[in-house]
């Protein structure tokens, strides 16, 4: 698959709408970035919402350099004001634009900036004591709170959204009826990208994969079967060294036997 021959911008990914849904991963390591992009995704995102993840953020670009990456801010932003450096900081260190759950009067303010947010609709993991975990618009009462804050963050100024477990069908409507481009995760293929995360790709843990997510290998299996490779190693060499097989003649580097002699020699005559 041939990489666009360009690095993507908002205007571009706004000329895109409608006309094919694009490839989104969610990477935490430069290896995933370098992959993803060497595989050929459209977008990508990553965290941003830790003093690691912050200092991530710049291997995370240089691994992928000619790829759109998208960067998680912190959720619980407490003003505006820590919205927008946070957001600035992020696009400083190479960030396309970043991602933020919080309300439209924090989104607005950095948009009003001239920062590309990501806003959130659907299911907030964060706010699951309101719903538990679910699909949020089942309804007709919370389609149309779905459809209220798709608007709001439309007005706000956000340039997308991530759709979290909204049913399919309505997802699509929804993708209809905005100039956002909403971002599928667990919502169907009726939406602008398609967003998975790379642990849930890659198999890279050892809880059942969500419903709405789909392991193309098992890492956690391969992890485990590594470690396990790891101790038979370290015994191995432990039992070579107690039983005198390691180091063998080839690892050794040996002075020239006349030189030891004379060298000796020299210090006995001192």
């Amino acid at each position: 698959m041939l990489r666009p021959r360009k690095k993507y911008t908002v205007h571009d990914l706004r000329q895109l709408k409608g006309k094919r849904c694009l490839t989104h991963i969610h990477v935490k390591s430069p290896e995933e970035a370098a992959a993803a992009e060497q595989a050929g995704v459209d977008l990508m995102s990553c965290s941003f919402d830790t003093p690691e993840s912050q200092a991530r953020l710049p291997l995370l670009v240089a691994a992928a350099p000619q790829s759109f990456l998208s960067a998680a801010t912190p959720h619980g932003l407490a003003s505006p004001e820590e919205a927008i450096r946070v957001a600035f900081r992020a696009l400083e260190a190479g960030a396309s634009s970043v991602y933020c759950s919080a309300s439209p009067f924090i989104i607005g303010a950095m948009a009003r900036e001239g920062i590309p947010v990501v806003g959130h609709l659907g299911l907030v993991p964060r706010h699951v004591t309101w719903t538990g975990y679910r699909a949020i618009g089942k309804t007709d009462d919370e389609a149309r709170e779905l459809y209220r804050r798709m608007k709001e963050l439309e007005s706000a100024g956000a340039y997308a959204a991530e759709l979290e477990v909204v049913p399919h069908n309505l997802a699509r409507w929804l993708c209809s009826q905005t100039k956002l481009l909403l971002m599928s995760l667990g919502s169907g293929g009726g939406c602008d990208t398609q967003f998975l995360f790379s642990d849930d790709i890659l198999g890279d843990y050892e809880e059942r994969p969500p419903r709405h997510a789909k392991a193309y290998r098992n890492f956690s299996e391969e992890h485990c079967r590594l470690q396990q490779e790891r101790v038979a190693a370290f015994a191995e060499y432990i039992a070579d060294v107690n039983a005198g097989r390691f180091p063998e003649r080839s690892h050794l580097v040996e002075m020239d036997a006349n030189v030891l002699d004379e060298f000796v020699k020299s210090l006995s005559g001192c």
